[in-house]
C-alpha cells in the first residue's frame, strides 16, 4: 500500500530538519539561530516578537535562541527607543561573519539533500511547497 502524502510529507520534513540540525550544529549554529541571523541581516533590527511571528518560532523558544546568540556575541538586545517595553535585536559584526560562514556551506548541504531530484523535479517540488505553505498560511 502506498504511503499517504501527509505522512510522507511529515517524514520527509522530519528527516530534512534532523539533517539540517546536524549540519547547522557542525557550523556552530542551530537552525533557529541561523534563521534569526538571516532575518536580521535582511530586515535589520527588530523585536523578538517580530522574529517569533515572522519565523513561526514559539516565543519562549525565541527567547532561548536570542539568549544563545547574545552570549555568542552574534546579536545584541537594546531597549526599543519607540517602545521601552520591548527590545530590538540587532545583528553584530560577529553575527554577520558567523552567518556568512554558515551561508557558504548551506548550498552544498541543500544540494546533498536534493541530490535524488533532477532540476525539473526540484522546480516542481519548490512550486508544490509554495502552494502548501500558502494554503497553510491562514492556519499556521
Amino acid at each position: 500500500m502506498a504511503e499517504r502524502p501527509d505522512i510522507a510529507l511529515c517524514r520527509a520534513s522530519t528527516a530534512v530538519a534532523r539533517a539540517a540540525e546536524v549540519h547547522a550544529g557542525a557550523q556552530g549554529l542551530g537552525v533557529g539561530q541561523h534563521l534569526v541571523l538571516k532575518m536580521l541581516a535582511a530586515v535589520g533590527p527588530c523585536s523578538q516578537q517580530s522574529l517569533s511571528e515572522e519565523l513561526r518560532i514559539d516565543r519562549s523558544v525565541m527567547v532561548g535562541i536570542c539568549d544563545d546568540l547574545e552570549q555568542s556575541g552574534f546579536v545584541r538586545r537594546e531597549r526599543n527607543p519607540r517602545d521601552r517595553r520591548s527590545y530590538a535585536v540587532t545583528l553584530t559584526d560577529s553575527g554577520r561573519t558567523a552567518l556568512a560562514d554558515a551561508e557558504t556551506s548551506v548550498p552544498d548541504y541543500l544540494d546533498a539533500v536534493l541530490l535524488p531530484l533532477d532540476q525539473d523535479e526540484r522546480r516542481q517540488l519548490a512550486g508544490l511547497l509554495r502552494k502548501l505553505l500558502a494554503g497553510a498560511g491562514a492556519g499556521a
